[in-house]
Parts: structure tokens; sequence; C-alpha cells
């Protein structure tokens, strides 16, 4: 377990805010501490409004700047490893393991990929995100050019980003689409999560079986859009939720009752391909990231198998 340094936390109020006690703002802000718990962190002056030492009780104005100054926590152990899988002098790629946070959030603030990354790269800028428990590609930019083109190119869907996952189940037919659209549902714990639901965005996701198994079955996942937690949402809204899945089930939805957290692993999903125009060339690139053991297709197995080379670590 590591001590990191700490981290301020930074509000900027706007119409839903304002006029709301600080004590109140905070406690519907940050769904992980009670009022006892923000009563306290006032009381140790760990909270600033407009630069002075908050007492709770203040009504926040329209662009007031309320700080909760979080002091060092101890962060949980996590692979900390990356291979690296690509680098120019716009782009870096890397695969980033199942258990390591991509960006800070949930506890964990140095020990993300990240830090990780920024450490030999300052100037890298992640393009995506993966969840906790996903492992694979994962691309950052070095530059402002190469950063402002690819959200670009994200943006209009010109971006192709396919997937390697272990559903339950034995769907009935070799490829379909879903199209579930998805949004906030509540859940008990963090106060809203994203989860299949009508009044959601719009979500696309290709599946293709390349393998069934026993009570499973190896797909690959094809996405038009990037919804937090796409393919798990998916998947389940199909009816073929990711095995180890410990919070989404059919249709798509948090279990009833559960109180597990979207970066609570268990399950097998992999980012194994991301294709693009170069920003800067324009020319085509491809980059790869082998699937680890579980995802792999069975040596026997007619389906395509993934040749790309492994990773050089970094």
């Amino acid at each position: 377990m590591t001590l990191n340094g700490g981290w301020a936390y930074r509000s900027q109020i706007d119409a839903r805010g304002r006029g709301r006690a600080v004590l109140a703002y905070l406690v519907a802000q940050y769904a992980h501490s009670d009022e006892a718990g923000w009563r306290e962190h006032i009381a140790l002056g760990e909270v600033s409004l407009q630069g002075r030492r908050a007492n709770g009780l203040e009504l926040l104005c329209l662009g007031d700047v309320l700080i909760w100054n979080r002091p060092p926590w101890t962060e949980e152990v996590v692979p900390l490893s990356f291979a690296l899988l690509y680098e120019d002098e716009d782009l870096i790629a890397v695969g980033k393991p199942s258990g390591l946070a991509t960006l800070p959030g949930g506890g964990f603030l140095d020990n993300t990929l990240l830090a990780r990354v920024r450490a030999r790269w300052p100037e890298a800028s992640p393009m995506h995100r993966l969840g906790r428990g996903t492992s694979g590609l994962v691309l950052f930019a070095r530059t402002e050019l190469a950063r402002a083109r690819l959200q670009l190119a994200w943006r209009g869907r010109e971006v192709r980003k396919v997937y390697r996952a272990l559903a339950s189940g034995r769907p009935l037919l070799e490829t379909f689409t879903v199209r579930a659209r998805i949004g906030p549902v509540q859940h008990a714990l963090l106060g809203q999560i994203f989860a299949a639901s009508p009044s959601g965005k719009v979500a696309i996701s290709h599946v293709a079986v390349l393998e069934r198994r026993a009570d499973e079955s190896l797909v690959e996942v094809a996405i038009e859009t990037g919804r937090p937690h796409q393919i798990r949402i998916h998947l389940a809204a199909a009816g073929h939720p990711l095995a180890g899945d410990p919070l989404y089930i059919a249709p798509g939805i948090p279990a009833p009752g559960t109180r597990a957290l979207p970066g609570d692993a268990g399950y097998l999903l992999h980012a194994s391909l991301l294709a693009f125009a170069h920003p800067r060339s324009g020319e085509a690139v491809v980059l790869r990231c082998a699937p680890p053991p579980g995802l792999e297709v069975n040596a026997n197995h007619p389906a395509l198998r993934d040749s790309s080379p492994g990773p050089r670590p970094a």
C-alpha cells in the first residue's frame, strides 16, 4: 500500500448549485461521505470557498470556486506495469493490464495508467479510457495537433475500436448488433451509474461470436460509440452479460440491491484493436494488442486468430 500526495477537488458552481449551502452541496456532490462525514472534513479545515476556509453554512453563488483539499491517502495495490505498443513524435499506444485504472478516480491517484505514462512522457494526453477491469490498448496524444485531430476523428466515428470479451451463454446468432441506449440510472452507493436506459444516449455495438464454449462464448465487439461501460451493458442487454461481471445483468442494468461498483473486476474484456488515420501524415494506422489468457481463440478453432506480436515491456 502506498501513500499519495493528496488532491484538491475543485468545483465551480453552476446554476444547479447556486443558492445551496456548502454542506448540502458537498453531500449531494460527493456520495462517498454522508453529512456527518462532510461536517468532519469542514471542521478539519479541508474545505475552502473562494480561497477562504468554509464553515459549511455559506450560500453558494454562481461561479464560486469550492475546493475540497483531500489529505494524502493510502491507495490500493494494483498492477502498475504496462506495455509500450507504439511510439512516434505524435502518439503513444500502450497495453493496460486489468486492475489498473486509466485515470484518477475511485480512490486512485498515483496508481493509475495516466500517472505511470506521464512519468515517462509528461506531455501525454489520453484520447479515451478503459474501465479498471478492462485490459488492452490505450492511445495517448503527445502534441496538440494530434490531440485535436484525433478528437475530431473520435467524434466523427472515424476510429475503429474492436474488443475481445468472454460472454456468458451461447448466442443464437453468429453476428448481431445491440442498440440499447445508455444513460444514468440509480445506484445505492454512488447515486447514479451508467446502464441501459430508454432515456439514455444512442449506443451501437456489433458483436461476432469467435468461439462457443461449454456455457460461455468468446466474442469480438466493434463499437461505433464510446459510452461508459458500453460493452458490459450491451452484452448484458443482449442476454449475455460478461462472465464474472459483478454488476451488470440482463437487460443491461445493475443487479437489484447490488453493492458492486463499476470499477469492480472479475470479467474478461480486452481492447484488442484501434485503427485510424495518423493525425499528421494521414496514413492508416492499425494497432493491435494480443489478448490475455482466456480470450485467445482455440488453436484448432476455425475462427480468425490474432497474430499480432506480443508487447514489449515499458
